[in-house]
């Protein structure tokens, strides 16, 4: 089965990776990845999400297209220039809200407890600051990871950290946990 054949993308992707390919961003998420961050944003209505790691918005546009018309979405990045792309793509969605800032930082200040579901996009939210991102999913909740298969852009060394991330997850006792080598290598975990 080719399972991207039936994959239809949001309406504001191909702008956006148009303008990704001119700043040469390479980290974003894959269709396989897009499409089941819009499925699991579709089964959360009314939900309250937050990304991790806006890049230029091509998870954001998945999400966004996943998500009802009650749900908003809140996405978090570092980087004004990457993040000014999803913002000229999609910021007409009342539904989102984008907050460049560094997300260890958002974290702290956000309630436990207070999202749907959560998309760590960014080494921030995965690698550090992985408590406080987990401890924002409220029960029956979504923390989706990506890109845990060697990817082409990963700095040298970082080899190491995706089983040590894993072994980290399968670990706790709040959440439940699905790896999949899948796409880039996804990890769904799903709050008790």
């Amino acid at each position: 089965m080719d399972d991207l054949l039936y994959i239809q993308e949001p309406p504001a992707l191909p702008r956006i990776l148009a303008e990704s390919a001119i700043l040469d961003f390479t980290m974003a998420s894959e269709p396989r990845t897009g499409a089941l961050l819009r499925a699991l944003a579709a089964s959360k209505p009314a939900g309250r999400l937050l990304e991790l790691g806006t890049g230029t918005g091509v998870a954001t546009s998945w999400l966004l297209s996943g998500m009802d018309k009650k749900s908003t979405l809140i996405s978090v990045d570092v980087s004004e220039e990457f993040q000014h792309v999803a913002r000229r793509a999609l910021s007409s969605d009342p539904r989102v809200t984008f907050i460049t800032q560094d997300a260890a930082a958002f974290l702290w200040r956000q309630s436990p407890a207070t999202f749907d579901l959560v998309f760590a996009d960014a080494m921030t939210g995965k690698y550090e600051a992985l408590d406080e991102a987990l401890a924002v999913v409220k029960p029956g909740g979504f923390y989706v990871i990506d890109d845990m298969l060697p990817q082409p852009n990963w700095p040298e060394g970082h080899e190491k950290k995706p089983p040590v991330l894993l072994s980290e997850l399968a670990q706790n006792p709040l959440f439940h946990i699905v790896p999949i080598t899948w796409a880039s290598g996804v990890v769904i975990a799903v709050r008790k």
